[in-house]
């Protein structure tokens, strides 16, 4: 990759956008994914097509499953990830410590939302200091990648992980979502070899993710080589952000863009299945659209690492703590029973012996 020492920083296609709109911007995504019907409808995660072949005689008794697991290099009670939601606002401040304290709780990872409003607006840093209630859980900041076309970089990036005590830093994709929304950053030249400058300084891992559109085998290659050292697939089957964007849009054209792109992307299956082709040991998260333990069961035996959930985490921790432990224990319970009912006894069982058929 060529180095990005010496490259000229593009200017920005539109107008900057200011704190306070991003702020409020925040506060609408929320808004939009707890009221309004933002889900994909034609296009589902890939998973309803596997089912696992049933064990009648697993030879195994089920108080002894052990979905425990590590990420890198942090140990797991089970493989889930609570996906990266929210942040930026008063009610997001509510939700991600609910969120953190639950991770903490059942030894589970999490993501945050992106951080790039609380580097333009510090006071709302303490909307995402999650650490202090999860000490012990693998915790990763958030930036937009394509901000590195926008005056962000090392010091940037490095400060989001530092401040947040952060395990590892996602950079997020998401063209689409940037081309529906009013005003988007929409300059991604030049990008992979920002990204690729940022891997070879940065001290934590650097996880590529998209956001709901999912990341093909050829993308994936190409991450890689730049040095990126985890992937979440993040696929199509769950919310969709062009649908987020178009229902916030005042602009008729960008809420047009938003419903015909609204279905657009791969399913999170074969994300799965295409990338451990040509990368069978990179550490993998599976998201978009999983909504049960059973979902996470089948994409673990596809082959991730970790089944992450957002949707399902963000209404229950909107509910009340209570309603967050309980769809915990529920998942764990959920893919524990999968692992019980095909004869699995532990993660790496699963992995490497869970029968799955395409129906």
């Amino acid at each position: 990759m060529q180095s990005t020492e010496f490259l000229p920083q593009p200017a920005p296609s539109t107008a900057p956008e200011t704190a306070q709109a991003t702020q409020n911007r925040k506060a609408d995504h929320l808004r939009a994914c707890l009221q309004d019907d933002v889900q994909f409808r034609q296009v589902g995660s890939g998973l309803d097509r596997y089912r696992f072949e049933h064990c009648c005689l697993p030879e195994l008794d089920r108080s002894t499953m052990d979905p425990s697991t590590q990420f890198l290099g942090k140990p797991l009670r089970a493989p889930l990830l609570i996906s990266s939601m929210t942040g930026g606002t008063d009610q997001a401040e509510q939700i991600n410590m609910r969120l953190a304290a639950a991770a903490q709780r059942w030894g589970l990872a999490m993501g945050v939302g992106s951080q790039r409003v609380a580097v333009e607006r510090p006071e709302v840093r303490r909307t995402f200091a999650v650490r202090s209630v999860a000490p012990d859980i693998p915790l990763f900041a958030n930036l937009g990648a394509v901000q590195l076309n926008y005056r962000y970089g090392l010091a940037e990036c490095q400060s989001l992980v530092d401040w947040l005590e952060a395990d590892a830093l996602i950079l997020h994709l998401n063209p689409l979502q940037e081309a529906v929304q009013t005003k988007g950053d929409r300059n991604f030249a030049g990008l992979l070899d920002r990204i690729a400058d940022l891997c070879a300084q940065l001290p934590v891992p650097v996880i590529a993710k998209e956001v709901g559109n999912g990341i093909s085998r050829a993308m994936a290659e190409k991450l890689l080589a730049a040095g990126v050292q985890a992937i979440d697939v993040a696929g199509a089957g769950g919310t969709s952000w062009a649908k987020v964007e178009s229902v916030r849009a005042l602009d008729p054209k960008q809420r047009r863009l938003g419903e015909t792109f609204g279905d657009w992307g791969i399913p999170t299956a074969e994300c799965i299945t295409a990338i451990r082709q040509v990368a069978p040991t990179i550490p993998l998260i599976a998201s978009g659209g999983l909504r049960n333990g059973l979902d996470a069961a089948k994409a673990i035996a596809l082959g991730a690492n970790l089944a992450g959930l957002a949707m399902p985490f963000l209404h229950a921790a909107n509910e009340s703590d209570s309603a967050l432990d309980f769809l915990c224990d529920v998942l764990i319970a959920e893919l524990e029973t999968a692992m019980f009912c095909t004869g699995n006894r532990t993660i790496e069982d699963l992995q490497t012996r869970g029968r799955l058929q395409l129906q």
